[in-house]
């Protein structure tokens, strides 16, 4: 199973271990991330380190574990699907456009965000963490 990361995903694998994290870890997954989301980690890294308790320095050593199980897609790949994900998403949240434009340019099986506005996106799955639970048992 292939599915395009939220960010929302990350950050909750940086701030415990969880459920969250050993699905990220899980070896016959592949998760997509577009490059973008770093960014946005490093911009919330002081939160997490708050929240976690974690230093800058594990947090770095936990995400780049993480990653190792993760695929991060330059701007590139995507740019050319970005009008059309805004449109679907970019109302809502202008922030979400980057893992929509990525669903719509790579074959994957979805998307897997907690976020309530991902719910009504049309022609993408959208899977949560207690789907993927069940489904890898």
């Amino acid at each position: 199973m292939k599915l395009v990361i939220d960010t929302n995903v990350i950050i909750s694998a940086l701030l415990k271990n969880s459920v969250t994290r050993e699905i990220l870890l899980f070896p016959s997954m592949e998760f997509l991330l577009p490059e973008y989301a770093l960014e946005e980690v490093e911009a919330h890294k002081d939160t997490i380190s708050k929240k976690s308790g974690l230093g800058k320095e594990e947090i770095d050593i936990v995400l780049s574990i993480l990653l190792d199980n993760i695929t991060i897609i330059p701007a590139a790949e995507i740019k050319d699907n970005l009008t059309k994900a805004h449109r679907i998403i970019g109302s809502i949240d202008p922030f979400d456009v980057p893992f929509v434009a990525l669903a719509l340019s790579i074959e994957n099986d979805g998307i897997w965000s907690n976020d309530k506005h991902f719910e009504n996106l049309k022609g993408i799955k959208v899977w949560k963490t207690a789907e993927l639970l069940k489904l890898i048992g």
